[in-house]
């Protein structure tokens, strides 16, 4: 399942790394995050490479957000990686407003 966002939102992600058992796994290195389309998407990412905050930049359309790592710890690589699907909608009108204008003598 993927994410949808608004051209108006922005969205944490983090990454977990899990052995064949479901438990917390290592890697080497800091992970890569990765858009396919970054016209529609910019990432910044923390120090330690474990989380990324996605903000959409108001284009609309769909794309991918990647993070790969190296599962080796020793001298050999050994990648993992996951994918996540994001679509960017258009925001929709949540509130309505009644701006007067100027006040001005009646007409007759």
């Amino acid at each position: 399942m993927g994410l949808i966002l608004t051209d108006e939102q922005e969205c944490e992600l983090s990454v977990q790394f899990l052995t064949a058992a479901g438990n917390p796994g290592a890697i080497d290195g800091v992970p890569v995050w990765s858009v396919a389309n970054p016209a529609l998407l910019d990432l910044s990412i923390s120090d330690d490479g474990l989380q990324v905050l996605i903000r959409t930049t108001g284009m609309l359309g769909s794309t991918q957000v990647s993070v790969t790592a190296d599962a080796d710890l020793g001298e050999g690589t050994r990648p993992v990686s996951a994918v996540l699907d994001v679509e960017v909608q258009a925001a929709g009108v949540v509130s309505a407003g009644i701006v007067a204008g100027t006040p001005r003598p009646k007409t007759v």
